[in-house]
Formats: structure tokens, sequence, C-alpha cells
């Protein structure tokens, strides 16, 4: 095991990332690694054992060109070393394939010179996207040809897989969408998109079922699907999508706590949790697998500390996702998780991207993003919010 950086359940969201803030991304490198020959992808087993993560260059020159120019001290050394803890790429928009591409190259040229570097992205273009919530409503409406303008972006991220075949890739695929079908359905949007997003994940696990490919199925947390009554249906539905997807070799298992809070293991569940016997992911993912193994899918996980570092938060409930107060950054990024069922602690969620406006005269605006316990004002989801990112930067825990 190595680390992989080197410095009531209704209406549950994972705040999302649609990254719009104008950065021209720096040259950037990964974590270094250990001199070795350029890596042969595989997805048999741990796809981070033996990888180090690439630094996202997009939020590294987010936090350079944005936040850092406003602090000192020792504020701002710390802001430096967050910038260098590798964060998954967000894939929200068509426009956003091509970066893709340009990671990968930059990885593969490393590579070459010796380093053993995977790059991680999240995949999240679904029509009709984030159906129970407002703030991250995506590109592609099921009404205007949305299902197959989702299919030609899987296919566009295929080409840039294909191109680097002797690259470990490893994907979240779609937070938000598989979980709403769970708990939502008496949300219309949610019903009505429910087809849609069947068809598009099945097409994105098989167009996406590549040798150097690793995959990731996003699936809530202990807040949303880890209740009694939520979580024997979970399973069953992650179990057919695996399934009826042909159980793909490249789908290794599921994410949690994606662009939430939760933490890993916690000895006294804070009073938000309602009174659930799980209120830590370790428990959620405890609970979930048997029920997924026995219904047919052995999955492993990972789990995002991105911003669980302080505990508890400041949630009033459990289900309030917005731009929470009294978060920190959470551990960095490893595979020294401490449990066989999952592979890797991640920071999937860009810390510091908002989750969602507070102007209340927006067009996206929810109602979550203007509660008590979240930090206003706060601008459009994906904007840079510098006092959420100062706020993840105090509460490191541990401390960056």
């Amino acid at each position: 095991m190595q680390a992989l950086w080197a410095l009531s359940p209704l209406l549950f969201s994972a705040a999302s990332a649609l990254p719009q803030a104008s950065v021209t991304p720096s040259p950037s490198s990964s974590v270094p690694a250990s001199s070795a020959p350029a890596p042969t992808a595989t997805a048999g087993g741990n796809p981070f054992e033996g990888y180090d993560l690439y630094v996202n260059p997009y939020y590294k020159s987010e936090v350079e060109s944005l936040a850092i120019p406003s602090m000192t001290g020792e504020l701002a050394e710390k802001a430096s070393a967050a910038a260098n803890v590798p964060s998954f790429h967000w894939l929200d928009t068509t426009a956003k394939v091509p970066t893709m591409g340009e990671f990968l190259e930059d990885i593969k040229s490393k590579n070459d010179a010796g380093a053993k570097t995977a790059g991680i992205f999240v995949v999240y273009d679904l029509p009709d996207r984030d159906c129970a919530a407002l703030a991250s409503n995506g590109e592609f409406l099921i009404s205007d040809g949305g299902v197959e303008k989702y299919k030609a972006y899987i296919d566009s991220i295929r080409e840039q897989v294909e191109k680097y075949s002797d690259t470990q890739i490893i994907l979240v695929i779609e937070p938000d969408s598989l979980a709403n079908l769970v708990t939502n359905l008496n949300v219309e949007k949610c019903a009505n998109a429910q087809d849609a997003y069947l068809e598009c994940t099945d097409y994105a696990l098989k167009q996406l079922n590549l040798p150097n490919v690793a995959m990731y199925l996003d699936a809530g947390h202990a807040g949303w699907l880890g209740w009694p009554a939520n979580i024997g249906p979970a399973a069953e539905l992650y179990a057919s999508v695996y399934k009826n997807a042909g159980s793909p070799a490249a789908v290794r298992g599921l994410a949690t706590n994606v662009a939430n809070y939760n933490a890993w293991s916690i000895d006294t569940c804070p009073s938000y949790t309602q009174g659930s016997q799980v209120c830590d992911e370790k428990t959620y993912i405890n609970n979930f697998a048997p029920q997924l193994k026995s219904a047919g899918f052995d999955a492993h996980f990972i789990v995002d500390t991105g911003r669980n570092g302080n505990q508890p938060t400041g949630q009033s409930q459990w289900g309030d996702w917005c731009n929470v107060k009294n978060t920190g950054f959470g551990v960095r990024p490893t595979t020294e998780t401490g449990d066989e069922l999952v592979d890797a602690f991640v920071w999937v969620k860009p810390g510091g991207e908002s989750d969602g406006t507070s102007d209340t005269s927006a067009e996206r605006y929810d109602a979550h993003c203007g509660y008590a316990d979240a930090l206003t004002p706060a601008p459009e989801a994906g904007t840079w919010f510098q006092a959420y990112f100062e706020q993840l930067v105090e509460n490191a825990n541990p401390s960056l």
C-alpha cells in the first residue's frame, strides 16, 4: 500500500462540480513516482496500487491564480500545498473532453520518462442531469436529443482513452444519477429521466470497458442510501446496472461520499444524522458490499475525503449539501485505507469550487444554497468560491 501523493433520506444530492472559472491551466507535473518503466495499464486488482495520481492542472491553476494572490503567510503556504494534491478532473461538458487528451498527453510524456502516473476523471454529463436539485443542471435535455448527444459525448471520451491505451485511467461515473433513481422517483424530473439515465449509463459502461480503464459508479453516501429502506433497493439497482452492461471487467466498483462531507469512521454520530446507525462511510460500505455481492456485483470502493476533514460539520440536516459551513480538507489520496473493500481515499470534488449560487434570482438557485448552514454569498456551481476554499484550508485535518 502506498500514499498516492508525495507531499430522512429524500432529495439528498452530492454537490456537483461545473468548473467555469476563466483559468488557463499551467504546465503541471504528476506526483513524483519511483523510477520505473512506463506502465502497462490494467483494470485487474486495485487500479490505484503502484500508481501516483495526476495533479489536476486546471485545479492547480485555479488555486494559484484565483486563491493564493489574496492570501498571505501560513494560509498561502497551505493553499499551495492543496493545489498539489491530486483531484479528479470533471468532464462536465462536451467542451471539457479535449482537456482530457491534454492531460493524458502530459501523463504519457512523464510515464515515458519513467514515472508511473494514472489519470483521474469524472464522467458527468447525463441529459436532465442532477434531477433532484437545481444548482448543477447540465447541457443536455432528454427532450432535445439528449440521449444521443450523451452517447456522442461518451464516444469522444472513448477516443481519448483508446489514444492513450498504455495509460492507467480511473473514472467516476455520473455522480447523483443512480442514487436518485433509488430514492427520488417521486420527483417528476427524476421519474421522467429514469429510462434515459439507465440507457446512458449502460452505454457508458460498455463503451468505456477498455483494458486501461477502471470505473467506479457513484453511489451516494451513508446519509442517502445507507438507510435500511434504501440500501436493499440500491444494491439491487446497482447490481442490475452492472449485470445488464455485461458485468464489464473495467467496472471495479462504487464511489461514495462524492462532493459530500461524511466521516470515513466516527465514534459518535453527529446529531444531524437523525439517529442513523450508519452515519459514516465505513459502516455504509461494510453494510452495502455484502448485499451487492449477493445480488451479483462484487464491488470495491473509493471514498471522497476531499471535504470531510472537520467533524462534525456545520450541517443542520444531513441532506444539506451546498457549501456547508465548518468543513475542511480531509485525508490526502492514499491506498492505505485499512479496509480491504476500499481501494483508495481520493479527492473527487475540487475543494473551492462552489456547489451552487446563493443568489435567489439566479436560474439555477437551489434553496439548499441559501440555508443557514451554507456559506454565503456563494457564486454559481463550479465557479471559484474563495471564502469556502479558505475555510477548507483552515479546517484541514490532517493539516496541510
